[in-house]
C-alpha cells in the first residue's frame, strides 16, 4: 500500500468524514450483534463503507470491519491502485493471481487476531464452496454468518447520497426522454436503446449496474425483454426503463410508448396502472409499514380485476447499485409483510406495470425521496401512455 499511498482518497466519490460517518454505525451493528469483526463481501455495501469501486469486482474482495480498530480491505494485486485512489483507507492488501484468495483472506484475520469473524454468506461473489475454504484456511469450522447486519443501515441515505440520487435522475430522465422521441414505425429496438443510453451518458451518467430495458410488441408483455433489433410497427407497445447513475448511486424511471392507437383494453390496463401508481405514492408517509403503498395500489389493481396482470410487489428501495442489478430490492421492498416503517431519506423505485403477457406491457414509475411529508418524485416525465 506504501507505494500507492500517494493516490489515497483522489478518486473518492465522498469526502473522508462521510465515509466516517458510516463505518462508525457499521461498528456498532456489529458490536450489538456480538461480533467482534465482519468480513463484507457485497460490493454494494464495501463501497458504502469505503468508497471502493471498479469494473474488476468480480475478482474476490473482501472487506474486514472490526468492531473496533481500523478497516482493512483485501483486493487482487492489479487493482491496488484504484482500490487506494477510491477510498481514504490506511490498509489495503492484495493477493496474486493464481493465489487462493481464502488464503490471503485467512491470512490477513491472522495478522489482525480474527479467527473466527462473522462474514457476509449472501454476497453475489463469494460461492458456498468458497465460504468453507475461507474457514478451512482458518483451521475452524463453518464462519458466523453475518449477512444482513449492515444492509439495513443503507436504507436511510444521507444528504450526500441524496444529491448524487438527484443527480442520477437529471440522467435517467434525459435518457427516457430520448428514447420516447427515438419510437416510432420503421426504426429498432437498437437505435431505441442506444438513443436512451447515449443521451444518459450525454447528461452525465455513469456506468449503469443494469442495462435499459427496451422491447416492443409481443415481446413488451414478456418481463426484463432489452433490446434485439425487432423493428418497431404500427400497433406495436413499447417498454422502456432505465436507470442513470451518479457515483454509483441509481435513479431508475419507466414509460409506455404505443406506435398508433392502443387497444381499449391496452388503454384500460394503463389508466389502472397509473391510478394504482398515484394510490402507492398517496400512502408513502413516513412512520406507515413499507406494505402500505403495495397494499394500495394492489387494492386499486383488484378492484379493476387486473390482479392476475400484477403479480408483483409495488417498489423497492434505490441507491447503491453494482451488476447484475441497478436497485436495493434485496435490502427492503414495498411489499406486503414488510413492517420496517417508512423513513424521511428513504429512496423508492415504484414500477406499477401491467401485463397481457405475450402481447403488452403497460404502466410508468417513479422513483421518489422520502420526505417528512411524503414522496417527492425525481421526475416530471408525463406518465400518460405516449402515443407515436
Amino acid at each position: 500500500m506504501q507505494e500507492f499511498a500517494h493516490l489515497r482518497g483522489g478518486e473518492a466519490a465522498f469526502p473522508e468524514e462521510e465515509f466516517a460517518v458510516r463505518q462508525a454505525a457499521a461498528r456498532a451493528a456489529i458490536a450489538a450483534a456480538g461480533h467482534d469483526a465482519l468480513v463484507v463481501t457485497s460490493p454494494e455495501t464495501i463501497y458504502w463503507l469505503t468508497g471502493r469501486q471498479t469494473a474488476g469486482y468480480f475478482a474476490f474482495q473482501a472487506l474486514l470491519v472490526p468492531a473496533e480498530g481500523e478497516l482493512s480491505l483485501l483486493v487482487r494485486q492489479l487493482e491496488l491502485p484504484g482500490a487506494a485512489a477510491n477510498t481514504w483507507l490506511n490498509d489495503i492488501q492484495a493477493y496474486q493471481d493464481g493465489t487462493d484468495p481464502a488464503d490471503a483472506l485467512a491470512a490477513l484475520l491472522r495478522r489482525r487476531g480474527f479467527v473466527r469473524p462473522a462474514i457476509e454468506r449472501d454476497g453475489w461473489f463469494v460461492s458456498a464452496a468458497l465460504t468453507a475454504r475461507i474457514g478451512g484456511a482458518l483451521g475452524s469450522d463453518l464462519l458466523p454468518d453475518g449477512s444482513g447486519l449492515l444492509g439495513p443501515l443503507r436504507a436511510v441515505k444521507s444528504a450526500a447520497e441524496l444529491q448524487a440520487i438527484r443527480a442520477a435522475a437529471r440522467y435517467t430522465q434525459a435518457g427516457l426522454a430520448a428514447g420516447i422521441a427515438a419510437c416510432g414505425a420503421g426504426t429498432d429496438e437498437n437505435a431505441v436503446a442506444a438513443a436512451m443510453l447515449a443521451a444518459a451518458t450525454t447528461a452525465g451518467s455513469e456506468a449503469m449496474a443494469m442495462e435499459p430495458l427496451v422491447s416492443s410488441g409481443p415481446r413488451s408483455g414478456l418481463p426484463h425483454m432489452t433490446w434485439r433489433r425487432r423493428r418497431l410497427e404500427s400497433g406495436d407497445a413499447v417498454f422502456l426503463e432505465l436507470a442513470g447513475s451518479h457515483a454509483r448511486y441509481h435513479t431508475a424511471l419507466m414509460r409506455s410508448v404505443w406506435i398508433g392507437a392502443p387497444p381499449v383494453e391496452a388503454q384500460r390496463m394503463m389508466d389502472c396502472a397509473l391510478r394504482a401508481l398515484d394510490a402507492a405514492l398517496d400512502a408513502i408517509r413516513p412512520g406507515r409499514p413499507c406494505s402500505a403503498p403495495h397494499e394500495a395500489a394492489q387494492a386499486v389493481i383488484d378492484a379493476a380485476g387486473y390482479g392476475p396482470a400484477f403479480r408483483k410487489r409495488i417498489g423497492y428501495s434505490m441507491g447503491i447499485a453494482f451488476a447484475p442489478d441497478w436497485g436495493e430490492g434485496g435490502l427492503l421492498s414495498l411489499f406486503t409483510g414488510i413492517d420496517r416503517p417508512i423513513e424521511p431519506g428513504m429512496v423508492f423505485h415504484l414500477p406499477a406495470t401491467l401485463r397481457c403477457y405475450g402481447s403488452w406491457t403497460v404502466g410508468a414509475s417513479e422513483t421518489v425521496i422520502v420526505t417528512p411529508h411524503g414522496a417527492e418524485p425525481l421526475s416530471d416525465l408525463p406518465r400518460a401512455l405516449t402515443l407515436r
